[in-house]
Parts: structure tokens; C-alpha cells; sequence
């Protein structure tokens, strides 16, 4: 009989060098970088909606005082919408209130965001000719005296 002929034995590698996880880590790093900016600016615009919506349903709401009323102001027994109760109204992150003049002719709406949100820094305006006004805005937003912004880099 022959001798059983022996092959050296193979080792093989497991597992990744260190090298290879660094290489991964960088890769999600770009990634990271990239996406996260992008991902906030979305999250904010959502954010916004809540701000146009509020002001679009309150401003309703004084439209029908006035038609009933023909004064967008208290009168008698009918309370306009903005002297009701606290005369403020949580839509999301956004705190809508009456600023400004109110009487018979004429309102200003505000929406302003919650501190501490992601909208903390956003506040919009609407009036009773419908003339709507980005007031404050995040850092790399733009302001806008005659339109409501809700997209990073919108004109105005």
C-alpha cells in the first residue's frame, strides 16, 4: 500500500480586513452626508403644509363671519373667529392667530412654527385680500412678501 499523499493544508481567510470595512464606512459616510440634508428639507416641507392649511381653514372661517356679518369684527351676539375663545388655533407645529388690525374691513392671519420644531423658525401671513407673505423662514430658505414658500429654493 501507498502512502496517502498529504496536501498542505489551505487556510482560508474569513471575515473582512480592515481595509475593506473602512472603505464601507466612508461609502455611508458620502451617503450619509448627502441624504441626510435632502431628507430634513423634505420632512420640513411636509412640516409646512400643516401652516397653508391652517391659514386656508381660518380664513374660511372669517370669510363666512363676514358674509353673515358683513364685518369680519365682532358684532352683537355672533363672535368673529379670531375673538373666539383664546383666538388662536394648533394646526400641527403651527399656532394660527389673528395679528394686526381687526375690525369691520380688514384681518391679518399669522401661522407661526413651535419653537424647538423643525418649523420652529417659519412663520406665514394671509389677509383678507388673500395676499399671503412668507414672514420668517430656516436658514437657506427665502422670505416672501407675496406667496407662501414650502420648497427650499422656490422663487418668490
Amino acid at each position: 500500500m501507498t502512502p496517502a499523499i498529504r496536501r498542505p493544508f489551505k487556510r482560508f481567510a474569513r471575515g473582512f480586513t480592515l481595509i475593506e470595512v473602512m472603505v464601507v464606512v466612508a461609502i455611508i459616510g458620502i451617503l450619509a452626508a448627502i441624504a441626510y440634508p435632502s431628507y430634513r428639507d423634505y420632512v420640513i416641507r411636509g412640516a409646512l403644509v400643516d401652516a397653508t392649511n391652517g391659514l386656508t381653514a381660518m380664513r374660511a372661517d372669517m370669510e363666512r363671519h363676514f358674509q353673515d356679518n358683513r364685518s369680519y369684527a365682532t358684532v352683537g351676539a355672533f363672535t368673529s373667529p379670531c375673538q373666539r375663545g383664546v383666538g388662536t388655533r394648533t394646526f400641527g407645529d403651527f399656532v394660527v392667530s389673528c395679528t394686526g388690525t381687526l375690525d369691520a374691513t380688514q384681518y391679518t392671519l399669522l401661522a407661526m412654527g413651535t419653537a424647538g420644531t423643525l418649523v420652529g423658525d417659519f412663520s406665514f401671513t394671509v389677509n383678507q385680500r388673500d395676499e399671503r407673505a412668507t414672514t420668517a423662514a430656516a436658514t437657506g430658505w427665502s422670505t416672501c412678501a407675496t406667496r407662501w414658500l414650502t420648497k427650499k429654493g422656490a422663487p418668490c
